[in-house]
């Protein structure tokens, strides 16, 4: 017998208030496979460069332009075609980046020079970029607030589990087929993943916030009904759309739209992040280059031999990248974003400075290895444990709904553009002024990201999403109280 609407709960609130079910884990690993994918992709390019550089017999600039195409194309896919996630809906979206991430994984693998594997990476990127905002979008508006940092830390933190996959994967074909062209293998690998996940979310069903928002409301209760165990009503609190409304990125800078000051969080939630990527991406996609030429292999090793020891000591440097992690799913709503974001970035600027002063020592960074490893681990650690995780989960907590994905998906743009500056032109500075002043400018890009933080400072943790969306900012500054 269906209850009376009377003892139903509002949408919004049941989502809110609900206990962490087998159904929200579910669909939470099904939004958040695709990240893992972005993981890979991310290690596996830094180890196929060395080869592809020696088989297309490419210089520092087309390199570096292998390296940024598909971070180039996430820009596009996650600034101008995220927002589609708005108006389509989540769930759409989820059914196309990945067979897009299939279709062009094959045109990297058959690429026939330099500038064909470029535009191939360039699609790819597109992807790539795509998921992460509708991931997170609908990862915030399913999850409970006591737990909704942790679980899209969570989510994120998937990321490395993509990278120990592209280090198992890059040392394993290096190892069967040691040859220059095994780059081949490696960047079409991603294949298999792909398509698991593709199949796995074909069960994926729509966010019920945005059923809410555009007029689905039977579809909207049904879908939550699974996710809760009250029976629940769609309220017009639910239906609520903005005053004003104005679609995709124009909405977000607009200074005092519907009183929420979207100019502040489009700033607070894509300009340290950006910041953010052109550090980690800068100095993560090059680990293994950087390690080869501080000689793990030993100064008799042959071209192949390099590459595997670098790649087996990037490896290593990984489980900090997941303890990082680790911490952070653990802290993040003790702590707060915000916090966690503030002492991320600082000692990841730590980390780059003890880095400097390794490569700056008589015989450079190859006589003291032990140094080198140290600031390797911790920036890694500080970075997962920081704001690499805070700054995935704010953009899909501080913007209101439907304009969640458009938002989301700036400030991913945003970071995939600081990624491909740092990937571009990081190979050129690491020749023309060197390590030491190199890993120094890093180090004050992750201390000015630092003070953007401390300036724009926007806390989410313990709260709503619909406080978060209609408060003002003031309400919004305070640090949480540890439980």
């Amino acid at each position: 017998m269906t209850a009376p609407a009377t003892t139903r709960v509002p949408l919004g609130e049941a989502l809110d208030h609900a206990p962490m079910s087998k159904m929200h884990r579910k669909f939470w690993l099904l939004a958040g496979l695709g990240i893992m994918l972005d993981g890979f992709d991310f290690f596996i390019i830094g180890v196929a460069n060395p080869l592809i550089a020696e088989d297309f017999g490419a210089n520092a600039w087309q390199t570096g332009l292998v390296s940024a195409a598909a971070i180039v194309g996430a820009i596009f896919g996650a600034a101008v075609l995220g927002p589609l996630g708005d108006k389509l809906g989540r769930r759409r979206i989820f059914k196309y980046d990945l067979w897009m991430f299939v279709i062009f994984s094959v045109g990297c693998m058959i690429a026939w020079d330099i500038w064909s594997l470029v535009a191939f990476r360039f699609l790819l990127g597109i992807a790539i970029g795509l998921d992460y905002p509708i991931a997170a979008s609908y990862l915030a508006e399913i999850l409970p607030k006591r737990n909704r940092g942790r679980w899209l830390v969570s989510a994120f933190s998937l990321q490395a589990v993509g990278m120990l996959l592209g280090a198992l994967v890059g040392v394993g074909i290096l190892l069967l087929l040691p040859e220059v062209t095994s780059w081949r293998w490696m960047l079409g690998f991603g294949i298999v993943p792909a398509i698991v996940i593709i199949l796995l979310r074909r069960v994926t069903p729509e966010s019920p916030r945005w059923l809410a928002q555009n007029g689905h409301d039977e579809e909207a209760v049904r879908v939550t009904e699974m996710l809760v165990p009250v029976p629940v009503v769609v309220t017009d609190a639910d239906r609520a759309r903005a005053e004003e409304p104005s679609e995709g990125i124009q909405a977000l800078f607009q200074p005092r739209l519907f009183k929420r000051d979207m100019l502040r969080r489009t700033a607070f939630t894509s300009v340290p992040w950006f910041l953010m990527d052109i550090a980690t991406y800068g100095v993560g996609i090059f680990t293994p280059t950087l390690l080869a030429a501080l000689a793990l292999a030993g100064p008799n090793a042959t071209f192949i031999a390099d590459d595997i020891a670098s790649t087996e000591g990037t490896a290593l440097l990984d489980i900090f990248l997941v303890l990082g992690f680790v911490v952070a799913i653990f802290s993040v709503e003790r702590l707060g974003r915000v916090r966690l974001q503030l002492i991320g970035f600082a000692f990841m600027a730590v980390g780059l400075g003890v880095l400097a002063w390794a490569s700056s020592l008589p015989g450079g960074g190859n006589q003291h290895i032990a140094l080198v490893f140290l600031g390797f681990a911790i920036f890694n650690f500080f970075m997962n444990a920081g704001p690499n995780a805070t700054t995935y989960a704010l953009p899909a907590e501080v913007f209101p709904s439907d304009v969640r994905a458009a938002g989301h998906g700036f400030a991913a743009g945003s970071a995939k553009l600081g990624a491909a500056i740092g990937v571009f032109f990081f190979p050129i500075l690491l020749t023309e002024v060197g390590q030491p002043a190199l890993l120094l400018g890093l180090a004050v890009v992750c201390g000015v990201a630092f003070a953007v933080t401390a300036l724009l400072r926007i806390e989410t943790a313990g709260r709503s999403l619909d406080e978060i969306s209609t408060q003002g900012l003031a309400a919004l500054k305070a640090r949480p109280t540890p439980p």
